[in-house]
């Protein structure tokens, strides 16, 4: 259910700023993004496991949250993540 060492380096690769770049809004949304659809597999052949399910939810706060500061930081910023990461809003 979490994402290995290796495909997090290189969501950070993928969407860092500058070299180093771990801590930005884009990065943290990846890396959310990336936890949240392994989670959703998981339940589609766990269906009673609620403990994870609120986990889940708790992920999907957490980015919304991200997304919402990016959006009132820099709309432009938002609008290319959202595209690259495939997101609905």
């Amino acid at each position: 259910m979490s994402i290995t060492a290796e495909r997090k380096s290189a969501l950070i690769q993928e969407h860092a700023q500058n070299v180093g770049d771990t801590g930005s809004p884009e990065v943290q949304v990846a890396i959310l993004s990336e936890r949240i659809s392994n989670l959703t597999e998981h339940f589609k052949g766990h269906h009673k496991d609620n403990h994870s399910r609120r986990g889940l939810l708790m992920l999907v706060n957490k980015r919304r949250s991200l997304l919402d500061y990016l959006k009132k930081k820099d709309q432009g910023r938002y609008e290319a993540l959202i595209a690259k990461l495939g997101l609905r809003k």
